[in-house]
């Protein structure tokens, strides 16, 4: 996975002084111990090597620091959480890139409850976000696994999705402005809290999804939305996969502005977050093969989201779309509930090795997806044991795969490529995208040729050859090389 080039030795000592006077002596990291943290994924599965990590504490020693590498010709690789599960945080195996970490830009610089907006530096943990919007009785809509180390900068890098997607979007909805240090040090600033502004091209969307290969997002300005007053879980299991999307499809009907998330899961996984999350129980009685955690939410407290859930539930049992169901009696119960889903990754991780896919394809496409996904994957794998989990109703699921019990984990991963070249094939097939929410990070050279060729391709190079010339920022990352 890393590059085999032979590392440098370190930064060239004057610019190493003249990175100091700038950042400072917490800004400025060059021992092993610590670039080596900063030179791994979550899941340390993606390595590399860097010179250093540069931990800018303003937007002005960010924007200096930048560029004095861009006058040393250094590349820079910008990270924020370093959650990513696909390498698009990580420094290559070159040796030849500094770390730029927005861990310490980490304030939350405003929040305007009439206006509905929350202006945060790119370091801002996500639950600090929703904990500071809660306190001015909003809320900011993005809810995910990792929330409490991701941070602000890296969800817009890749334009985070998450569990209520289905109801706000993803983090690109909740963009209203940015302020982005380019790759020659100079700072754009798009820090408008405008809900409406036709004046020009809208700049900010370019480095939303851009993985830092355009920029580094420094700070934003986020959308917020009224505090839901009324919430209502449930716990569903279901006959097959079918039957999820045929659910998914009776709330939408009955009510579509209240349905917050509708999750998916198999059996596998929620045995593997019984057997390795501590104080997780099992909602329902008995073991069933598919499941959907179904939640409803509205500002208003009169809603009666817990009655349009029962309804909706109890006509899905008659119709043989519902096997059983658990409904939340509490705020403690709700949380317990999101717990299940929310551990499927951390629960995979201490399972052992496993391959990841975050693919979407249409609604309805799901079931076949997982269908032939499964048959494609065991005629590689017969052992395999398949864990997708995710977002049903906005078609992303999280097409992963764990390694068979009696087999290593470095024997596992040599599949790799031939497991995620059959799902994308499938997904290929269904109309479908090989990332939905994680972002591409690290690719094999033509992969993403072979989903956006021609020239869709062709422009998204040019832009990047716009603003990056020279090819600094998070190099080998998103868009190849021509």
């Amino acid at each position: 996975m890393p590059d085999t080039a032979p590392p440098r030795a370190g930064l060239p000592s004057a610019l190493a002084d003249r990175l100091r006077a700038v950042l400072g002596a917490k800004g400025l990291l060059t021992d092993q111990a610590a670039i080596a943290a900063h030179s791994a994924d979550w899941r340390n599965l993606f390595h590399g090597s860097a010179l250093a990590v540069l931990r800018p504490a303003t937007t002005a020693e960010c924007a200096e620091a930048v560029r004095l590498c861009a006058e040393a010709g250094i590349a820079i690789v910008p990270q924020a959480g370093n959650t990513s599960l696909v390498g698009g945080s990580t420094p290559l195996g070159r040796g030849d890139e500094v770390v730029l970490s927005v861990a310490r830009m980490n304030r939350i610089l405003e929040v305007d409850p009439v206006g509905m907006t929350m202006t945060v530096e790119a370091g801002a943990v996500l639950a600090a976000v929703q904990q500071a919007a809660a306190a001015a009785d909003c809320l900011f809509p993005l809810s995910l696994s990792s929330e409490g180390s991701a941070q602000i900068g890296g969800l817009i890098g890749t334009n985070a999705g998450g569990n209520t997607t289905l109801r706000y979007g993803n983090m690109r909805e909740q963009v209203l402005g940015l302020e982005v240090v380019l790759a020659d040090g100079s700072v754009l600033d798009l820090m408008r809290r405008l809900r409406k502004d036709n004046t020009g091209y809208a700049l900010r969307q370019l480095f939303i999804g851009a993985e830092g290969t355009l920029g580094v997002v420094t700070r934003a300005v986020l959308r917020l939305m009224p505090r839901p007053r009324d919430i209502q879980a449930a716990f569903v299991a279901l006959p097959s996969v079918e039957a999820a999307v045929g659910l998914l499809n009776r709330f939408q009907r009955l009510d579509g502005d209240s349905l917050a998330a509708f999750e998916y899961m198999a059996r596998f996984g929620i045995e593997l977050v019984l057997r390795h999350i501590p104080d997780v129980k099992d909602p329902l009685a008995q073991r069933h093969q598919h499941y959907a955690l179904v939640e409803l939410a509205s500002p208003r407290p009169d809603a009666d989201l817990r009655g349009a859930l029962e309804g909706v539930l109890a006509r899905a049992m008659e119709e043989g779309l519902v096997l059983d169901a658990a409904i939340a009696e509490s705020e403690t119960q709700r949380l317990a509930l999101w717990r299940i889903r929310e551990e499927h990754a951390e629960a995979q991780k201490r399972e052992g090795a496993s391959v990841k896919n975050d693919v979407s394809v249409p609604v309805s496409a799901i079931p076949e997806l997982i269908a032939r996904g499964i048959a494609a994957v065991r005629r590689i794998v017969p052992e395999v044991r398949p864990c997708p989990f995710g977002h049903v109703g906005d078609g992303n699921i999280h097409f992963n795969f764990s390694r068979p019990e009696d087999m290593a984990d470095d024997a596992f991963l040599a599949h790799w490529e031939a497991i995620a070249d059959a799902v994308n094939a499938e997904v290929r097939r269904l109309g479908g995208s090989f990332s939905a929410e994680h972002g591409i990070g690290r690719l094999k050279t033509g992969t993403l040729a072979e989903w956006r060729a021609g020239t869709e391709l062709e422009t998204m190079r040019r832009i990047k050859a716009a603003l990056d010339p020279r090819g600094l920022m998070n190099p080998g990352k998103v868009v190849p090389a021509s």
